[in-house]
């Protein structure tokens, strides 16, 4: 039986945390994300955020709107509700910038959401082909350039025991602790866009 989050309780909870779902940079994941009923509800309220703050220039919103989907994440151990998940992300998402199949912003964003929704077990914290899962941590640099780090989930969920009063780490900076396994150079959308394929 699958059960899914009614829309009240999805809005009721998202509520809890409301000014960080209208914030468009707030990063979210959703470790059982199913078939995305929290991040659909997550994506359109950054969107919401996107069209006040950004809603009179194209460029703009199409950049920010990449950013907000950019900044959401989920794990999800059947691949039918993944691929379910990642298909009603990119709806919301051409849908609100009124794009269609062709269009690069709409292929960068397929790219993001192959590497920001994963297939795996959010327990054991592997993919399902058994790798460690590894999270992007996008940024918007300006003019329509992105900077991408990758970071180990396992890594990621020690932050509260390293951060700890009495521990050996206590002292230390997050900068300290937490490096990325893999940084990137800038990017841009027709470059996001073409990483699309190879990612099928």
């Amino acid at each position: 039986v699958l059960f899914r989050s009614p829309s009240w309780l999805v809005d009721a909870m998202l509520d809890l945390v409301k000014d960080e779902t209208q914030r468009i940079d707030s990063r979210f994941l959703e470790p059982a994300c199913g078939s995305g009923n929290f991040l659909v509800t997550i994506l359109q309220r950054k969107l919401a955020a996107v069209e006040v703050k950004y809603g009179t220039s194209e460029f703009e919103k199409r950049s920010y709107g990449l950013l907000a989907m950019m900044c959401i994440y989920g794990i999800e151990l059947l691949s039918d509700n993944i691929d379910e998940c990642r298909k009603n992300l990119l709806e919301i998402f051409t849908g609100y910038l009124r794009l269609d199949a062709s269009d690069i912003h709409v292929q960068a964003a397929q790219y993001v959401l192959s590497v920001n929704l994963v297939h795996g077990d959010a327990m054991k914290m592997l993919t399902s082909d058994g790798a460690a899962i590894v999270f992007a941590e996008w940024g918007y640099l300006g003019k329509g350039k992105y900077q991408r780090r990758d970071f180990r989930l396992d890594t990621l969920t020690m932050a509260s025991s390293f951060s700890a009063e009495g521990t050996l780490f206590a002292n230390l900076g997050k900068h300290e602790i937490f490096s990325p396994v893999k940084s990137y150079e800038p990017i841009g959308i027709a470059e996001l866009a073409s990483l699309a394929g190879s990612r099928a």
